[in-house]
């Protein structure tokens, strides 16, 4: 399999970092980008003994068949069933199989990899090299990190989209982990820019659905019957098929819900409405399930409604749609499941005719393909929870503060469209929503947090307001000694003050410098003064103006943060 420019650099930083020194290697790359095909790569160069290493039965197949298509013979430690399947899965896309009991690679289910261990002691002490998918469930005292610790003679490879848990563990060794370094691929929204997947459109619709009493567990997610029972009380089941119909009307869906119970109530809705549906959980057999699939695929079914399945590792370009019917405090789980739907629909254009394409030429394609754009309904407030999933992260191994903790403070929020037949989710950065052009009104405009920071939105008295500060900072010497005279300062501090009056204007004076190239960036990139108001704003927290008024610790704090903020930007 040809690796597309970016999981071919992926690839080599991952080698890099094995030859640097480092044995266990975390890899981090978005839901879609190609994790599976790159590990399936890195296993087809190895010469020695291997184990990729699945963290469910129904993702052994998946790449099972990934390293079939790279024309490698495997061993699958799994059930029987498992081995049937793959062998079958195969044999249909491949035209042969590639199971081999005695090859030196493998492809394992980690609880029959740790139940199995007593029997495959040789093959463990002969595998060089193994692979974690979906890396961030290994902790070093954990059933995963129990795996890797299986092979003692072996270098590791994690991949994961998302190196972030909900209960706040870190992975590398030095924290909860077993990773020694962690190496980036691009981030989503630069393959979404060139065309490596699909941009997206949110829509948010109005919900009663109350989580005031449903608690936190200590790993850090929704506790599970409170849960169920907020659902049930409210109308998500019912609103899901509601606007599922009147925004996505014929495409193909697939729906997260809390609950088999759930899941049940939601195809029956479906299928009600006329849109064939089906449930599929951990508990469907697997040839239901692989059945099920080539139906959707075929859309003879129009929906998979399921729960906590189809949140990691699937891989089915054909979905169009992803409603989320379940709330998680999970952002890894979050970005999973709406990664689903940003997958490419390339039609009879090969991967590697593809790959030759500008990214302006893979962007007009996808414009006019089946596709233009994934959409995700969101029925349970998870993109107001986590915000949008491209925006920039840095990650990190270290352990954090549980769930909540860790957006980053400069995430610019969304807001939802008021208008009722609209709904989209956008940037709180855009005065008119983008999509339909409805105006969301602030409620009031004495301050910078009431409109984002943007100063063209402040009625009059609170910008003469904040201006008569800034008229303060800007007095000349003379001026400031006679307002310091006017407010009865003592003579014996007069020179002190004038003294940290002049600083406080130098460093404002470098600050102001820094914000005009700041502002100057922003108008580059064709962005208005509202619109950059607010963005200066959720950046930095803190208005343009208040800013020209801050104290000299302060205001030398902010143009640090800004000049770092340009020398990222290559201003």
């Amino acid at each position: 399999m040809i690796l597309s420019p970016t999981q071919g650099i992926f690839k080599n930083d991952i080698y890099n970092a094995w030859d640097t020194g480092h044995k266990n290697v975390l890899g981090v790359s978005p839901t879609g980008s190609g994790k599976t095909v790159v590990f399936s790569d890195i296993l087809k160069d190895h010469n020695g003994s291997s184990c990729a290493i699945a963290h469910r039965q129904e993702l052994v197949t998946q790449i099972s068949l990934a390293l079939a298509r790279d024309d490698v013979p495997h061993r699958i430690i799994g059930p029987n069933n498992v081995v049937k399947l793959a062998v079958n899965i195969h044999m249909a896309e491949c035209g042969t199989s590639y199971y081999n009991p005695q090859a030196p690679c493998a492809v394992a289910g980690v609880d029959t990899l740790v139940r199995r261990k007593d029997n495959l002691a040789n093959w463990l002490n002969s595998v060089t090299k193994w692979v974690q998918d979906e890396a961030h469930h290994v902790l070093v005292n954990n059933k995963w990190g129990k795996a890797v610790d299986m092979f003692p003679n072996a270098i590791g490879l994690g991949v994961t989209a998302t190196p972030d848990r909900a209960d706040g563990y870190g992975l590398g060794r030095h924290a909860d982990g077993v990773f020694d370094v962690m190496v980036e691929g691009p981030q989503m929204r630069a393959l979404i820019d060139m065309g490596y997947l699909t941009d997206y459109r949110v829509f948010a619709p109005p919900s009663d659905l109350d989580l005031t009493n449903v608690n936190v567990t200590k790993s850090g997610e929704f506790s599970k019957e409170p849960l169920k029972a907020a659902v049930n009380k409210s109308h998500v089941v019912g609103d899901i098929v509601k606007h599922y119909l009147r925004i996505a009307p014929g495409k193909l869906g697939i729906t997260f819900v809390d609950s088999v119970d759930t899941a049940t109530q939601v195809a029956a809705e479906y299928n009600r409405a006329g849109v064939p549906a089906a449930v599929v959980s951990a508990d469907t057999k697997d040839t239901d399930r692989v059945r099920i699939v080539k139906e959707f695929t075929a859309r003879k079914l129009m929906q998979l409604v399921n729960v906590d399945l189809f949140g990691e590792g699937f891989d089915l370009p054909a979905i169009e749609v992803v409603s989320m019917g379940r709330p998680t405090q999970s952002y890894a789980l979050y970005v999973q499941q709406f990664g689903r739907a940003l997958r490419l629909i390339l039609g009879n254009i090969s991967r590697a005719t593809w790959d030759t394409y500008t990214d302006l030429q893979r962007r007009l394609l996808i414009a006019q393909s089946t596709k233009p754009h994934a959409i995700i309904i969101d029925h349970v407030g998870n993109v107001e929870r986590h915000g949008l999933p491209d925006r920039p992260r840095i990650w990190t191994m270290d352990r954090r503060e549980r769930t909540g903790k860790n957006k980053p403070t400069d995430d610019i929020p969304t807001t939802t469209c008021l208008n009722p037949e609209c709904v989209s989710v956008y940037e709180r950065t855009y005065k008119a929503c983008p999509y339909c052009g409805h105006v969301n009104l602030p409620a009031f405009r004495s301050g910078p947090e009431f409109v984002d920071g943007d100063l063209t939105e402040l009625d009059a008295a609170t910008l003469a307001e904040m201006r008569g500060e800034i008229a303060k900072v800007n007095m000349t010497v003379d001026e400031a000694r006679a307002d310091m005279l006017a407010n009865w300062v003592p003579k014996i501090a007069l020179t002190p003050g004038i003294k940290r009056h002049i600083a406080r204007q130098e460093m404002q004076t470098a600050l102001r410098e820094s914000i005009a190239w700041w502002g100057g960036y922003q108008r580059a990139a064709g962005r208005d003064d509202s619109e950059s108001y607010k963005r200066f704003y959720w950046k930095f927290g803190i208005d343009v103006l208040s800013a020209q008024a801050l104290n000299i610790k302060d205001a030398q704090t902010l143009a640090l943060k800004i000049n770092d903020d340009l020398a990222r930007l290559a201003v």
